[in-house]
């Protein structure tokens, strides 16, 4: 099934690495830059943030929530013990690619009904996700059943889930920029028990 033959695996890996980096280039041209800044704004103006997404997209939003959160925002990742009630003035930002994952429609259902904001993270803008939300920011990458590599050579939703991190990455760099907190205060921030 696998193979032992390390000079194979170097030749495959010599062709993977830079596809999967030629992707990334690519879909980060074709997100709306304008979207992320309205994000950025949101984030900017929100009480608390709140985020959520599931599997290997949610790993992606706890990585997001740590930089927020050396920032200097208050962050929560939902669904852990210490996540406080979402209310108004507050913003969830949900990353789902196909926009239909139940657990996180609902949590986004519950923060409208409390009239606190949604943005979300998505391939696409019709979902049940995407009608709650005040905001969504479009990745067009590949969704988990796109067998046929039409959008990506990657498996399953690995491209939407790494523009996760860059996007989130993305947004915390430009607020960094303009915070002027230098690199020294917000490491004040990082864990210390680990």
């Amino acid at each position: 099934m696998f193979t032992s033959d390390k000079s194979a695996l170097a030749e495959r890996l010599r062709a993977d690495l830079p596809m999967i980096l030629e992707e990334n280039t690519k879909l980060a041209t074709q997100i709306s830059i304008d979207e992320l800044a309205i994000l950025a704004l949101m984030l900017q103006q929100a009480k608390r943030v709140f985020v959520i997404g599931a599997g290997r997209t949610g790993l992606m939003m706890r990585a997001i929530a740590m930089r927020f959160m050396h920032l200097g925002l208050n962050v929560h990742v939902v669904g852990e013990t210490t996540t406080p009630a979402i209310q108004e003035g507050d913003l969830l930002l949900a990353a789902s690619g196909s926009g239909t994952t139940s657990a996180i429609v609902k949590a986004a259902e519950k923060a409208h009904s409390v009239s606190a904001s949604v943005a979300v993270l998505s391939t696409t803008n019709k979902s049940p996700l995407a009608n709650v939300a005040q905001l969504v920011v479009i990745i067009p990458a590949a969704q988990k059943q796109d067998f046929h590599g039409a959008i990506s050579e990657q498996y399953a939703g690995s491209l939407f889930e790494q523009n996760v991190l860059f996007v989130g990455d993305a947004v915390f760099q430009t607020l960094w920029k303009f915070s002027n907190i230098p690199a020294e205060i917000m490491w004040k921030q990082h864990a210390n028990m680990e």
